[in-house]
């Protein structure tokens, strides 16, 4: 039987199953509480992943590191481990419990958190970084694979628009949280917080969230199951990037990391020393920008997406290229405001548009797998979204402005934001070629005899 409501499966159990209405009303509820519960942690997660970014000029400070060596440690370092570690998290994910690997996963990268507050040296502090890559890479994956299996493709991309929220709400609630604690307090406090919260957090997941079976044409595959549907992982890896519609939107939600973690790893340092903004300002203020317009960018692009990919599915891809067309000239008078108020405002469009992607490239990878690989593309694609946009974004921002400042001095960070620009028409142009490529596939597919 299929829920009305959220599409769910739900099995008859002998001898008495429950009728219609109780199916449908227990499967949504379920349904519900799970994308809660793994909001919530990515929420944890990104928050997380945000706070040295937000905290970034009174660590600077405190520990006398350079823009440079900020974008490695907000970058490249985290994402190494983060990306690399992902690989062989999802292919367990996959094979045993994905509630589990979620939980540890939420429990080791909250005590890094709060390991990093601790740190005393920049090399301190990168390790702790590094601690928190290898926890956060059995984050995503394994829920991504959990949102697949709960929800029916025709509400998918909503329900991934829903978890997506994550990102915007932990980048808020790190901006509001984080920066009042660092202002009244100390920059340490707000990671040794954030860190306990997680933890409690991780036994949560634990105890409320039940793993769905694997659904696959044919029957259920129950987790944990490694008969038949068991893929060699290698043969796995070189399946996925032999499609060339699985690489071309790992490539081009990359370009779209690169513009996101480009742009936020630097927002509020940004905004505090080339513009004039205070922590308490940033508290308030920066905060309602991230959480309103990147929040509704990403649940409106995931509705938006749902109604047009039903029809044509190259929605997938020319919704995501058309929204970073828009945000570019915003993004461009945000670097130019000369105060950080009209910057708040010309900032309010590219929050909105920049995550369009997404949503629509998830939940097109999530359907173009089979089920029981869905953790391990899932974990594929942010290899390579956060390789690139993770990992080379904020690095390839904090070194520009390194590069710049013996010129423009204290307007360094201004230019190394317009040396991103381009970066919008790169992505762009790789979501129209995945459309062009997703066209093509179908073609192809309508001609084929069946």
């Amino acid at each position: 039987m299929v829920s009305a409501i959220d599409g769910s499966r739900e099995p008859r159990k002998a001898p008495a199953p429950p009728s219609g209405q109780e199916a449908m009303s227990g499967s949504a509820a379920s349904a519900r509480v799970t994308l809660a519960m793994l909001c919530f942690v990515y929420v944890l997660n990104f928050l997380d992943r945000q706070l040295i970014s937000i905290l970034a000029k009174p660590i600077q400070d405190s520990l006398r590191i350079t823009d440079g060596q900020l974008g490695l440690l907000t970058g490249f370092y985290f994402a190494l481990f983060y990306c690399l570690i992902a690989i062989p998290i999802g292919w367990l994910a996959d094979r045993t419990s994905r509630v589990k690997v979620l939980s540890i996963g939420c429990a080791l990268w909250s005590a890094a958190t709060a390991a990093c507050g601790l740190a005393g040296s920049y090399a301190q502090l990168a390790v702790a970084r590094m601690m928190v890559g290898v926890g956060e890479a059995g984050g995503v994956p394994p829920s991504y694979a959990i949102i697949s299996d709960t929800f029916p493709r025709e509400r998918r991309t909503t329900a991934m628009a829903i978890f997506n929220l994550g990102p915007p709400l932990g980048s808020a609630l790190g901006v509001a949280f984080g920066a009042s604690l660092a202002a009244a307090f100390d920059w340490r406090i707000p990671f040794y917080v954030i860190g306990a919260i997680g933890v409690v957090a991780a036994l949560a997941v634990y105890l409320i969230v039940r793993d769905p079976r694997r659904e696959r044409q044919g029957g259920l595959v129950a987790a944990g199951d490694r008969g038949a549907t068991a893929t060699g992982f290698l043969t796995t890896i070189v399946q996925f990037f032999a499609n060339p519609l699985l690489l071309t939107a790992s490539l081009a939600s990359g370009a779209g990391n690169f513009i996101t973690y480009g742009l936020l790893n630097f927002t509020v340092l940004f905004l505090m020393r080339e513009k004039g903004m205070e922590l308490g300002d940033v508290a308030i203020w920066y905060a309602l920008v991230v959480g309103i317009g990147m929040g509704a960018g990403i649940y409106t692009s995931g509705r938006l997406v749902d109604r047009l990919a039903a029809r044509r599915k190259a929605a997938y891809a020319t919704i995501p290229a058309l929204s970073l067309l828009l945000a570019l000239p915003f993004f461009l008078g945000f670097a130019w405001a000369p105060g950080w108020r009209l910057a708040l405002l010309f900032l309010c469009m590219p929050m909105f548009l920049n995550s369009f992607f997404l949503s629509a490239t998830v939940t097109f990878v999530q359907g173009e797998v089979q089920p029981e690989r869905r953790v391990i593309s899932g974990a594929l694609l942010l290899l390579v979204m956060n390789l690139i946009g993770l990992g080379l974004g904020p690095t390839y921002v904090g070194l520009a402005s390194d590069f710049f400042r013996p010129e423009y001095g204290a307007h360094a960070l201004q230019m190394a934001y317009f040396a991103l620009a381009p970066m919008y028409l790169i992505g762009a142009a790789l979501f129209l070629l995945l459309a062009r490529l997703i066209r093509r596939t179908e073609r192809l597919s309508e001609g084929s005899p069946s």
